[in-house]
């Protein structure tokens, strides 16, 4: 039975907001989707400023509740993560060609700022990996770690303020939005490369190489290994394997048997300290090198070293940004995913803040660039860490190795680091990810890959530049070719969907539906008005055996339409002024607010006549059908 227009709910074209309304508005969605102030709103000033100071500083939030129960477990936490950080701190420093003890330093002083200021309950800070090996080949183009070690040295103080500096302006205008760039198949691709030429590099001390490449690509590494076999030693070598079967046994051992997790936590730093007794007990027959002297003592200061001299600046402005961003991405991601395991939420801005200050902190005190590595947060996790008070129980364990232990660790073989190196890195190589990648989506693997091979053939700033630039390249398609759809009836109820997803569904004879899936504007209009006539084109083309197929109205669902500029506008004149030509009458169905306010202020509802605006596809339906009926 055929329904009169009046039954129809009437669209609502009241008068656009005003432009502090629409700017407030989108202001809020860019930089606080997350309403970080909706706490503070109706509270009493005392009340708000305690508020806000807990929203600033986290540990004001968390630390009047805290017990002894919580630190039990904080403290247990807290040893096994300082177990670790001793020798991936003298390994990653190794990574970075800087002395081991910076390696040290890096563990005592950052994670008493992230205590204060991160969001995190469960991230443990330290250095990582790929981090170090960029910035050994970032600065390691301007200045030599072995031909002039303290200017080298001094660059990377600098880079990591720099990094610090980035982070903290990123934090506080809350742009986290550009550490989105690096997508899930960029940091797969990125790690997988990054552990392979790492995992390379360590036969310079598997086999006790007294001469090596400064390049990290696999070509340089490998010619730089077999270019050197009169160097080889079968001691090291034998030594080096022992050490990387212990801990690979350690690793499974975990993945099988859960609550044995602290025996792989605490096999790195059985692993030095064997080490240590073997090289000691060899130390007359020089055949382990070890990494040698390590004086006891609290962080110096370090900013007096900081070096700004305009012929280093770019290198180390480049290499400070670059390694910001991908700590960023590393740090949050991995604060993120132990959160929800906990239905617990962390603010990426407030993050980025506290790795901001952390860094700079450390730029000062003689620490190079720290995020949340992924191993460490894994064994604090499993350890049942309760909030950040882990990291300030490993900070004052390594201020107590930093006062009294350290020399014991100058007899720790460059073997044994190579050894823990090699079996932290092959857990970052994603086989099953890479092969699910090519699964289901091609360019996402193709991005992955591109990552990957730059990072292993070329260098790490290449190849994750090449994987940014292929996911830019992604997200420019996406934007300037749309997804459209026609529309069709599902027999038996009010739903209009794809018709290639759902065959079944039927088209309403004279009658064209499309939908639009996204904004438009100046960089997809084109393309919309030409994707719109082909549509036309094709129905038009189909055989009257279905019944009348010369269209005679053109339904456009807005309702996926976010927003739309001018060009888009006047790309929806074009497309009506086309139909008229054409004898089809066009309509546009639940445009949303903002598209509403611009085609009222741009006099397109008038153009087209609000009677034919509607709100929903049915409406839609029932109005055009009744003026079929008419007209036919």
């Amino acid at each position: 039975m055929a329904l009169s227009a009046e039954s129809v709910v009437h669209v609502n074209f009241s008068n656009p907001r005003s432009f502090a309304t629409k700017f407030n508005s989108h202001l809020k969605e860019t930089f606080f989707p997350d309403d970080p102030f909706r706490n503070f709103r109706n509270q009493p000033p005392l009340r708000r400023t305690t508020k806000v100071l807990q929203y600033f500083v986290p540990i004001f939030e968390w630390l009047p509740n805290y017990s002894f129960t919580m630190f039990k477990y904080d403290f247990l936490a807290g040893i096994t993560i300082a177990s670790l950080a001793i020798p991936q701190g003298i390994s990653y420093a190794k990574l970075a060609e800087i002395p081991p003890i910076i390696g040290l330093y890096s563990s005592f002083v950052p994670p008493l700022v992230y205590a204060v200021l991160g969001s995190s309950k469960h991230l443990a800070v330290g250095t990582v990996a790929a981090a170090s090996l960029l910035i050994a080949s970032s600065i390691g183009k301007v200045a030599s770690p072995r031909d002039d070690p303290i200017l080298y040295l001094h660059l990377v103080f600098t880079a990591t303020l720099i990094t610090g500096i980035f982070q903290t302006v990123l934090g506080v205008l809350r742009l986290g939005i550009l550490v989105d760039f690096l997508s899930h198949s960029t940091i797969t691709g990125f790690m997988g490369g990054t552990a392979t030429i790492i995992c390379l590099q360590q036969l310079k001390g598997f086999l006790g190489l007294q001469h090596f490449t400064t390049k990290t690509d696999v070509v340089s590494v490998l010619r730089a290994v077999f270019n050197h076999r009169d160097e080889w030693r079968w001691e090291s070598a034998a030594m080096g394997v022992c050490f990387l079967v212990f801990l690979l046994f350690t690793v499974q051992l975990r993945k099988k048997l859960p609550r044995l997790f602290w025996i792989s936590a605490i096999a790195p730093i059985v692993t030095v300290v064997v080490g240590c007794v073997v090289a000691f007990l060899l130390r007359d027959r020089d055949i382990i090198q070890t990494v040698g002297d390590l004086k006891k003592g609290l962080n110096p200061l370090s900013m007096g070293h900081l070096n700004f001299e305009s012929k280093y600046l770019t290198a180390v402005v480049k290499t400070g940004i670059i390694t910001g961003i991908l700590g960023l991405a590393e740090g949050i991601a991995i604060g993120r995913s132990f959160a929800i395991m906990k239905n617990e939420q962390t603010d990426g801005n407030k993050e980025m803040i506290a790795f901001g200050v952390m860094n700079i902190v450390g730029s000062l005190t003689s620490c190079y660039l720290t995020t949340g590595p992924f191993s460490k947060t894994a064994v604090s996790f499993n350890a049942g860490c309760k909030t950040a008070m882990s990291n300030v129980v490993m900070a004052i364990c390594m201020m107590l190795i930093l006062l009294f232990l350290t020399p014991v660790f100058s007899y720790t073989p460059l073997v044994a680091l190579s050894a823990i190196i090699t079996s932290a890195m092959l857990g970052l190589i994603k086989y099953d990810e890479v092969y699910l990648l090519y699964k289901v989506d091609k360019f996402d693997f193709v991005i992955c890959m591109a990552a990957f091979l730059g990072v292993a053939f070329v260098s790490m700033d290449v190849g994750l530049m090449l994987s940014v630039g292929f996911s830019i390249l992604r997200a420019l398609l996406y934007v300037a070719r749309p997804a459209t759809a026609k529309l069709g009836n599902i027999p038996n109820s009010t739903l209009f969907r794809d018709i290639e997803q759902y065959p079944d569904a039927t088209l309403i004879p004279g009658i064209l539906v499309l939908q639009l899936g996204s904004p438009i504007h100046f960089a997809n209009s084109t393309y919309i008005k030409e994707r719109t006539l082909r549509w036309i084109q094709d129905e038009e083309s189909v055989p009257s055996s279905r019944g009348n197929s010369i269209i005679q109205y053109l339904l456009l669902d807005l309702g996926g339409v976010a927003s739309i500029d001018f060009t888009g506008i006047e790309t929806l004149v074009e497309i009506m002024r086309n139909m008229q030509a054409r004898g089809i009458k066009m309509g546009v169905i639940n445009p949303r607010i903002e598209v509403m306010e611009k085609l009222i202020a741009a006099k397109f509802i008038e153009l087209i006549g609000r009677e034919a605006v509607f709100l929903s596809i049915d409406d839609a339906i029932r109005v055009t059908q009744l003026s079929l009926t008419v007209w036919a």
